[in-house]
Parts: C-alpha cells; structure tokens; sequence
C-alpha cells in the first residue's frame, strides 16, 4: 500500500518539476502557491479577470496529465492508471473549488458570464476523459484484473469503472458525440435555470411607507426590513424573497394582500416573467432523457438510481406511497381544524396557501404557547454557534478556534480552525446572512476535500452557507427555531466533511450516494429538542436567563405539530421529481398542468393559479438531485433508526457517537452506504422510528 501511495508522490513531484507556470501567469494568484494558513484560498488577491487564464492553464496541465497516464507503457494495474486518474487534475480542482462556490456564494454578472463559457470547457474536457478510448481500456483491463486490493481501493475501482461506464465510455464514436453534446447543453441549461431563480428571485422588491399595512409583523424584522430600505435610499421599509425576509411576511402580516402578494411573487419565480424557466425544463429533460436512452436505461430515474439505495423507482414510489399513506389522514385532520381555528379568529373566505403560515403560527401558539417570537431571544446566533460547537465537541470531540488571519470572500464569513483530539482536522467558514450576490436556501460546500498522499493527510476546508436574520442596528441576530434546525442540518455535513479518513478524494466526506448524504445532516437535527443540548446554550441575549425547562415542554410538545402536512409537502417535491424523470419528454407540454397531477394526491389546500413549483425547483434543475429529491425521506427513515440508538443509550453517550464517527462519518464513500448503516446499528434500518418521532402511526 505504501509503495503504491509513494508512487503517486514521485509522479506528482516529478509532474510538478517540470511543470513551469508561464510568466504572463506567475502573478496569477489561483495558479502560483498559496502561501496562506493552510493552504487556503487568497481571497484578497484573487479578482475576476484571473479565472479565465488560470482555468485554461489548468485544464492544459490536467490533460497533459491525463495523457501520460493513456501513453504509459506498462501493463494496466490499480497504482499506475487508477491512482494517477484520481491524482490528476489537482490545480483544475482548486480553481473549480474557488470559481463555483463564489459564483454560488458572492456572484456578480461578470461571474455568471464567466461561467456560461466556463462551465462548457469543464464539461469537454470531462468528456475527453470519460470517452477516452485507451484510458478506458487501461480502466478496464484493471477492472477485469484487480488483483490485490484494499476494500477501499475495490470501492474507488468500482466506482471509477461506473463512473466511465455511466458517462459514455462504453459508446460507438458516433454516440460519444451525442454524449459530449448532451454534456454541454445540460451543463449550460442547468447553470441558466439556476441564474434565472436568482435573478427573479431579486426582481421583487415591496417598499412599504405605512406602517399601519406592517401589523402584526415583529420588531425585529421591521428593523430588517427598515434598513433594507435604508441601503437603497428609500423610506420605509423593505421586504423581498429571501428567506427571513418573506417569512416574516407570511407568518405575521395581518395585512392579507400583502401575504397574498409575497406568497405569488415568491410562488412564480421564474415564471411567466422575464426569467421564465418552462422552455429550459423542457430542454433539461429533453436532454437528460436522450443521454439515459444512449446509455441503455428506460429513463433518467434509472439511470440515475441505479448505484443509489434506492437502486430503482418501484422503491422510491414504495417509500414515498408507504409514507403518504399514513401521512395524508394525518394531514386531512390537522387542516380541518386549522380551518376551523382560521374561522374562529375571523377569517370568512376559503383558508388559501397565503393564510396558512399565519394561521399555523397563530393556532400554534393557542395550542402550545409557544412560537418564533418567544423563542428568538434564547436563539443569539452567537450563542447558538456556541452550542451547536459544543454538541460537536461532545459527541465528536471536535474543537474550534477561531482564526482572523486566514481570508475570506465577504466580510460577513467567520473561519475556524477544527480540531480532534489535538489533531488538526479542517478549515470551516460560515458564511449567514442573505444578500443579493448569494444564492437563496443554505448548504454545505468545501473549497478542498479530504485525502492522503503518502504519509500527508489532506485536510479538507468545508464551508456553510445560509440565508439567516441578519443583525440590526438595535438587535443581534436572533434565529428562528427553524433556523437553529437548519443550522444543526447543515453543521452535520460538515461534520461528515471534516471527519472524513479515507485515502482518495473521490471517497472522502459527502461522496456518497444521494439518498444516504442527507443521513448526518438530518441526524444533527434531533438535538433541537433536546433539553441537555439547549441548556448548553440557550440563554435570553437581554436577561442571560436559561430557557425555562415550562418552554422547551412547550417545543417537545410542538415538535410535531402539523407533522403530517410537513410529509405531505415533502413527499409532493419527491413525486414531482420522479414524474418529470420518469415521463418521456415528448409528452411533456404543458408545465403546470403535470406538476399539479403529479402532487394532486399529496394536495389539500387549493390550488393557486400562476403559481409554479418547478420553475423555481432548484435541486433536481441545478443542483444535483435530479431522481434523487425523495432521498431527504429516504433519510429521514435513517436517521429517526439511528437517533433512537442514541435515544437508548443516551442522547451524549460517546460510545454510540465513537461508533458513528468510526463506522459512518470517518468512511465518506469507502464502503456502500448500507454496510455503514449496519455496521454502526447492527441491523438494517426500519421504518417504525420515523413513524413513531413524526406522531404517524
């Protein structure tokens, strides 16, 4: 093993040695050295016009590394043409890193331009790679011939031999170019739906003079909404479609229209407007359907499902009909009597989608005396970063130290140092607060993933990005419940991110498939309840007084409130997904008219024309999850099984946290995801939990 990772060293050096940046490149800051605490990207130096030259240089060298791999004279085996594959393209990947996450994170349309000429060059030179005739052929012969290998270094062979497979490497010439056409198009189709939700999404903007249409909506987000006027130069106050902002609106305007006008504009992004995504939906499944068709599957679903969980639609469909199931009658009940208390509190007309935020909060409260506003001054972003830190700590042995010194893209991002046990372990930056230039919803990236060279361990540098309250002039951030959950959501990515101890960076950290990926994150999220996790933090940012055991009863007893329409909801955005999968495109016509046939039996409330999901519905357009939406139910089954464990032996017990970390966190995509789940919970994972913490069954 170590003679074999020492190879991949003398190659890199050697690659290296001879590799000179040209001079016109030399004060390129994203090809020379970054001479930064480690190894981190120089920010401050790194400015638009750089991207360009550094990515052609990049991609150059990459290919010439691809092409010494294809020319090598000796016989196919794992070290001299999978190790050298997985080692190649290093700087290419750290551009990438860079390029994608600012243009995600901190965009501008100089960036976006940049990327519509980008993203088509990374995809040819992909293409080049994966339709390679002799380089698939040393991946085969390898392939058919392993010999001696590690379980992981079977896993990386496994996984690279599909991936070729999978991406066309298996095609006549003739369907290779339609592959690298596919290719292209999709990768500029999906990166114009994603500018078009971004770009509608920060059309809408509500500038209010009258304080008297604002009732009912807190303080603190009037504060918001108030300087939100003040740094456009208006008066009043000013609300749009970021997150904080529109819920705000929606869970606490008295003012009807105003809720009813939020709720359409935020409904119809990317729809019938200037940004309209219909024609481009069509395009992406045109295409995606062609692409499954030349590689042999029925459809995309099955193209995509095939190395998942899941493995094939019919399980998604069980799944997703299993859960709807019980989750309709539960759903059907609770809206009646949100009806019901609607009626009560005065409201005489159909309770419509625009009224059920603000009536849930409200019925909430009546029912549990307990909700957002009662909450947010126990929730200090601050003090919550403090706690979800400390719950790493106890679990996971984690350590944070802040560092100043390493740089960052905006102003708002903090950085941490991570530790365990004394050992360095990762770079993490947290990136909070909404703003134009950044994309709506929360999620974690990494600018480096985890991987060993020899006897250097690579560390990984993960970043979490969200859209959060921001602070004011007269309140500190102070989350919503919903947002610490979000936070704790993402948080456990990044623990899979820095935690990851494999040896490739193909494997390492969230490398794994799509329905088993949202597993730690979802897991981290029932500790929100929890009251010896709140008691670590929970403290009133005026009073510093605990949260009152009387409230986190009141939150237990609230948890599942509305439960059954929450999987409702979720379980449509999963049907959608497979509908627009699963359906040949020539029968695709009219949007709107199959969305709302493919949720109409997860659907309660009535439907509003001029509204669009799937304009807007950015994870399975641009993001990734294409067939793969119904994995967050899919997890949601894993991790309820496996939090019970923790429920058994104890929510802190670190002998079931060393058994995560050991078995599930430290293997990224080293081993098949049911392997991991057995081998921490000692069984297969049942869906008896789920239903039972959801108040279903």
């Amino acid at each position: 093993m170590m003679k074999k990772i020492s190879f991949i060293m003398i190659s890199l050096l050697m690659f290296t040695a001879q590799a000179q940046i040209p001079n016109e490149l030399k004060d390129n800051p994203l090809v020379a050295d970054w001479n930064t605490p480690y190894e981190t990207p120089p920010f401050d130096l790194i400015k638009t016009e750089h991207y360009m030259p550094a990515f052609k240089y990049a991609l150059q060298l990459a290919r010439e590394e691809i092409r010494r791999i294809e020319q090598t004279k000796q016989q196919p085996n794992f070290t001299n043409t999978i190790e050298r594959l997985e080692a190649a393209g290093g700087l290419l990947n750290r551009i990438s890193g860079v390029f994608f996450n600012m243009n995600y994170c901190n965009t501008s349309p100089e960036l976006q331009a940049l990327a519509q000429e980008i993203s088509p060059m990374l995809t040819e030179y992909s293409n080049d790679i994966y339709l390679s005739t002799p380089l698939f052929a040393r991946i085969k012969s390898v392939y058919d011939n392993p010999g001696d290998l590690t379980e992981e270094q079977a896993m990386l062979l496994d996984k690279t031999y599909k991936a070729f497979v999978n991406s066309g490497a298996n095609l006549s010439e003739a369907d290779k170019e339609k592959f690298r056409e596919l290719s292209i198009a999709l990768s500029k189709l999906s990166l114009t739906f994603s500018e078009n939700v971004l770009a509608s999404t920060n059309k809408y903007v509500k500038n209010i003079t009258d304080i008297n249409e604002l009732s009912g909506i807190p303080e603190i987000s009037l504060n918001v909404a108030k300087e939100k006027a003040k740094a456009k130069g208006l008066d009043g106050w000013v609300f749009d479609l970021s997150y904080p902002s529109y819920s705000a609106v929606m869970t606490y305007a008295d003012n009807r229209e105003l809720r009813k006008e939020m709720y359409m504009a935020y409904s119809r992004r990317a729809y019938l407007d200037d940004f309209d995504n219909q024609e481009i939906i069509k395009d992406i499944l045109r295409n995606r359907q062609e692409l499954a068709k030349l590689l042999g599957f029925e459809n995309y679903a099955a193209y995509a499902l095939q190395e998942r969980m899941a493995e094939n639609e019919k399980n998604v469909y069980k799944l997703e009909n299993e859960l709807l199931d019980y989750s309709y009658p539960v759903m059907d009940k609770e809206l009646k009597q949100l009806t019901q208390f609607a009626k009560s509190q005065g409201l005489k007309e159909e309770l419509q989608r625009w009224d059920f935020s603000y009536y849930s909060e409200k019925q909430k409260t009546s029912l549990f005396e307990v909700n957002d506003e009662m909450l947010k001054p126990y929730f200090k972003l601050e003090n919550v970063i403090d706690g979800v830190f400390s719950l790493a700590t106890t679990l996971f042995d984690l350590t944070f130290k802040p560092n100043n010194e390493i740089q960052v893209y905006h102003p708002d991002v903090k950085v941490y140092e991570v530790y365990r046990k004394g050992k360095f372990m990762a770079v993490l930056y947290l990136d909070f607060y909404p703003r134009d230039s950044k994309k709506d919803g929360a999620w974690m990236t990494s600018f480096r993933e985890q991987r060993k060279i020899g006897d250097k361990d690579i560390r990984p540098l993960v970043s979490l990005v969200m859209n959060f309250t921001p602070s004011t002039e007269d309140h500190p951030s102070l989350l919503t419940f919903y947002e610490v959950v979000t936070f704790l959501h993402e948080f456990g990515h990044a623990t899979h991110g820095i935690l990851s101890d494999v040896n490739y960076e193909s494997l390492a950290g969230t490398s794994v498939p799509r329905d088993f990926v949202e597993l730690p994150s979802q897991l981290l999220e029932n500790w929100a309840t929890q009251k010896e996790f709140l008691d670590k933090f929970a403290f009133h940012y005026e009073t510093n007084e605990l949260i009152p055991q009387a409230l986190i009863d009141k939150i237990k007893a609230a948890d599942n409130y509305h439960a059954g329409y929450a999987s409702c909801r979720q379980i449509s955005f999963g049907l959608l997904d497979m509908m627009w999968h699963t359906t040949s495109p020539d029968k695709i016509d009219n949007i709107i008219a199959m969305e709302r046939e493919a949720i109409a039996k997860t659907e309660w409330l009535p439907t509003v024309d001029g509204t669009c999901t799937s304009c807007a519905f950015s994870h399975i357009f641009a993001g990734g999850y294409a067939a793969g939406y119904y994995g967050y139910k899919w997890a949601e089954v894993l991790d309820a099984d496996a939090f019970s464990l923790f429920q058994e032996k104890g929510i802190f017990n670190k002998e079931v946290a060393d058994s995560y970390v050991e078995n599930i966190l430290s293997k990224g995509g080293s081993k098949k995801p049911m392997t991991l789940y057995i081998n921490f919970r000692g069984r297969e994972p049942q869906i008896d939990a789920l239903l039972k913490r959801s108040g279903l069954k």
